[in-house]
C-alpha cells in the first residue's frame, strides 16, 4: 500500500510539475519567497490594530508560535525522521524534472512551506472569523503550497500532509491562545 502511495504522488508529482512555462516560473519563484509576501503581513497586521488594538501584539506572538512549531515538526518530527528525498535530490527524476531554482535540503516529506502558510492561514481565520479572511488565507496558502510541487522540490504528498499539520497546528495554537488573551480583558 505504501509503495502504491509513492508511486501515486510520483505521478501526480510528475503531471503538475510538467505544467511550467518562464512566465509561471518566475511567479512560482515569487510565491515561495520568504519575503515576497511581506505586503501581505502588513495589510493583515494593519487589520488586526484596527481590529483589536494592542490585543494584535498577542495575535502577532500566536503567529510566530505557529510558524515555529511548522518549522520545528516539519524538521524534527518527520524531514529527519523519514529520509524521504525531494523529488530535486531523487536521481531517478533529475533526467525529466522541472527544477526552478535551488532544490534545498536534502530531504522533503513534509513541507514546512505548506505548514506553516496553512499554519497561519488558519490561525487569521480563526482570528478575523469573516469569510473573506477564511476563502483569502487558504487561496494564498495553496498558491504558496503549490509553488513548492511546481518548482519541482515537493512531491503533492509532502504539501498535503504538510496542509494537514499545519493546519492542525494552526487550530491548536489559536485554541491556546484565545482562551489566554480573552482571560487577560
Amino acid at each position: 500500500m505504501v509503495d502504491f502511495l509513492l508511486q501515486l504522488d510520483t505521478k501526480l508529482f510528475l503531471a503538475l510539475n510538467g505544467w511550467h512555462s518562464p512566465f509561471w516560473d518566475s511567479i512560482m519563484l515569487f510565491a515561495s519567497g520568504k519575503l515576497s509576501w511581506l505586503p501581505l503581513y502588513l495589510l493583515l497586521v494593519f487589520f488586526m490594530v484596527r481590529r483589536f488594538g494592542w490585543k494584535t501584539l498577542w495575535w502577532l506572538l500566536a503567529a510566530a508560535v505557529v510558524v515555529l512549531l511548522a518549522d520545528q515538526v516539519t524538521g524534527h518530527a518527520f524531514k529527519y525522521v523519514y529520509h524521504r528525498l525531494r523529488p530535486c535530490h531523487n536521481p531517478d527524476l533529475s533526467s525529466v524534472i522541472h527544477l526552478v531554482g535551488r532544490c534545498g535540503g536534502k530531504y522533503g516529506f513534509i513541507s514546512a512551506h505548506a505548514a506553516n502558510s496553512f499554519g497561519v492561514a488558519t490561525l487569521v481565520s480563526f482570528i478575523f472569523y469573516k469569510r473573506w479572511a477564511t476563502i483569502g488565507m487558504l487561496v494564498w496558502a495553496t498558491f504558496v503550497s503549490y509553488s513548492r510541487i511546481y518548482l519541482g522540490v515537493h512531491y503533492p504528498g509532502d504539501v498535503l500532509v504538510g496542509a494537514i499539520v499545519g493546519s492542525a497546528i494552526g487550530i491548536a495554537v489559536w485554541l491556546v491562545a484565545e482562551r489566554l488573551i480573552n482571560r487577560r480583558n
